[in-house]
């Protein structure tokens, strides 16, 4: 396919993108009233009046990000929020991995451990899948003593996991219409809902962004062609299995020299090296190791 045609094809990938894709729910989450409003949704119980964005995370707000989104509040609660839509049978230990770096960002060298008491952190996930497989739209997980539930471990985590494949969303569901949103489904009257589509709308109409998502996608493109061009030519010194094992690997090295030329941070890239590829996150750290030379 020429690059022409790829351009075309890129060209209509994003106007019919929505808000199940990774890189525009980022973008959608950038609109801080459309983030406090998903958020106070999600947890009521904690009369979330303003949120702001973490200074140091400040590459995550763009659309190269791969799927987290990271907010901090004046009260210093910390939330990642991430849409997932492909089920890659990892989510449980993606939900640790990403636990460890929100303290891993509070915690600075020589800091004591009480500093996380200041800090509550809650991962929230939107999945198009069912991961628990109990047909619930909501799962919530937090350490609770195994022989007497009612007893916390007091850690201030807790993980929140929508469920956009339910088959019936109770009342006291806040986010309904935003999980009905997912598949494209507008539910009527939903003020949250009506923001995110003319949110989107707007986005869609930003030439800017429009330039740097075909760009991003081109980029990555090149990474995996040439990667896999150099493997397949070493197949045919040494079989053609092998070779594509050896393109697979060179397509991401290739990916992360090209994320690493766009300034992004170590954690972003792990994480997008991870989501393209899946990798663990100890395959790609050491994949970016090689990149790095």
């Amino acid at each position: 396919m020429n690059r022409e045609h790829e351009l075309t094809r890129l060209a209509q990938q994003w106007e019919e993108l929505t808000i199940a894709n990774d890189r525009m729910f980022s973008m959608v989450m950038e609109n801080n009233a459309i983030c406090r409003e998903l958020l106070r949704r999600i947890l009521p119980e904690l009369a979330i009046d303003r949120v702001q964005r973490v200074t140091v995370q400040k590459q995550v707000n763009t659309p190269l990000d791969a799927r987290t989104v990271r907010f901090d509040v004046y009260i210093q609660r910390t939330y990642i929020v991430e849409m997932q839509v492909a089920n890659r049978q990892n989510l449980q230990y993606r939900l640790r991995y990403y636990l460890e770096q929100a303290d891993h960002s509070i915690l600075g060298p020589g800091d004591n451990y009480e500093k996380l008491a200041g800090y509550p952190t809650y991962v929230i996930f939107f999945c198009d899948f069912d991961y628990y497989g109990q047909d619930r739209p909501e799962y919530r997980f937090e350490w609770r003593n195994i022989d007497q539930p009612n007893l916390t471990a007091g850690t201030g985590q807790q993980l929140v996991i929508f469920n956009a494949q339910a088959s019936t969303f109770h009342d006291n569901i806040g986010v309904a219409g935003f999980l009905k949103l997912m598949h494209n489904q507008i539910a009527a009257g939903d003020p949250l809902v009506e923001q995110i589509t003319q949110e989107i709308k707007r986005i869609k109409q930003d030439p800017e962004r429009r330039r740097d998502y075909m760009k991003y996608e081109l980029d990555l493109m090149d990474a995996r062609s040439n990667g896999m061009a150099i493997g397949l030519a070493e197949g045919k010194k040494q079989g053609i299995q092998q070779g594509l094992e050896q393109g697979k690997q060179q397509s991401i090295i290739a990916a992360a020299k090209m994320l690493l030329g766009l300034k992004l941070s170590h954690t972003v890239i792990v994480k997008q090296l991870m989501s393209a590829y899946d990798l663990s996150s100890d395959e790609a750290e050491r994949y970016l190791k090689q990149a790095r030379g």
